[in-house]
């Protein structure tokens, strides 16, 4: 990990739930390792991983490593929120890679006084073509921005926030299955006059995990976007509704493009496409109340 003179007025935590992630968690933590800036801390909240997740964990000595035994990723994020201890609270998944300069672009943006909690962009990188398919996952998240205005959603796999913003609302966000935590945190933000921003100075690669399930599945996870501002009342949700019919009318070539993946060749492959199917990734969105 590189040493380097960090702003104490802006000390960065770094928040990572988990769910049985022994396959993206060794790059997610070696991308961290390798920032610029250190981290003030690394808090990774195992919540019931059975696979080896937990010792992959122990293996880096920057890492504190937190049980949470309620499942769900809401509840495994507010026991790293709780815990942490910088001004600023960074939160990634496990599938997440940051940049090398992550940590002090999340500095710069909190600088900014103004600036409550902060989404970045992303770069999807198990899928061919990714770098078409990033530009057009931007272009939709620089539309919601200036859709939505204050009531920008934030992204759990990208995202930060002022700790003390994190203490004003811990005790209202939302507890329940149907809705994305991360939505609802940034709008709870919001009703406590914090202001929301997509920054994309903060980038981060991930994967499309969520294309690996079934249509039927797909299409309920991609509709808890705009009826997570629904159930809070907010017209603003409407503009969500642009971007799930645009990725259900892509599904089908998304997924082409993400089950024919190599990552060896880092290019389309037809043996790669008739392979195994990995397990779809837990829905986050759903938990035991």
């Amino acid at each position: 990990m590189v040493v380097t003179n960090m702003n104490q007025k802006l000390r960065v935590s770094i928040v990572i739930p988990v769910y049985n992630e022994e396959r993206y968690l060794p790059a997610c933590l070696e991308a961290i390792a390798a920032q610029t800036v250190i981290p003030y801390e690394v808090i990774v909240v195992d919540n019931n991983s059975s696979d080896n997740t937990a010792k992959i964990a122990q293996r880096h000595s920057f890492v504190k490593l937190l049980r949470q035994k309620k499942q769900g990723v809401v509840f495994a994020r507010d026991t790293g929120f709780n815990a942490a201890k910088g001004e600023i609270i960074g939160r990634i998944d496990a599938d997440s890679v940051i940049d090398s300069d992550w940590v002090a672009s999340v500095q710069t943006v909190f600088e900014d006084n103004r600036v409550g909690a902060a989404t970045g962009k992303v770069h999807y990188q198990d899928v061919v073509a990714s770098q078409f398919v990033s530009q057009v996952d931007l272009f939709w998240r620089r539309r919601m921005a200036r859709l939505l205005g204050r009531d920008v959603a934030l992204q759990g796999a990208n995202m930060a926030i002022r700790r003390s913003v994190w203490q004003q609302v811990r005790y209202k966000v939302c507890h329940k299955t149907g809705q994305h935590e991360d939505f609802d945190l940034a709008i709870h933000a919001n009703q406590a006059e914090n202001l929301v921003v997509f920054d994309e100075r903060l980038v981060a690669d991930v994967h499309c995990r969520q294309v690996a399930y079934n249509f039927r599945a797909f299409s309920h996870y991609v509709f808890i976007s705009p009826r997570t501002y629904s159930q809070h009342g907010l017209k603003s949700g409407r503009h969500m509704y642009q971007v799930v019919l645009f990725v259900l009318a892509f599904y089908w070539p998304i997924k082409l493009l993400h089950r024919g993946y190599s990552s060896t060749g880092r290019k389309f492959s037809w043996l790669q496409l008739f392979s195994p199917i990995a397990p779809a990734r837990v829905n986050p969105a759903t938990f035991v109340e």
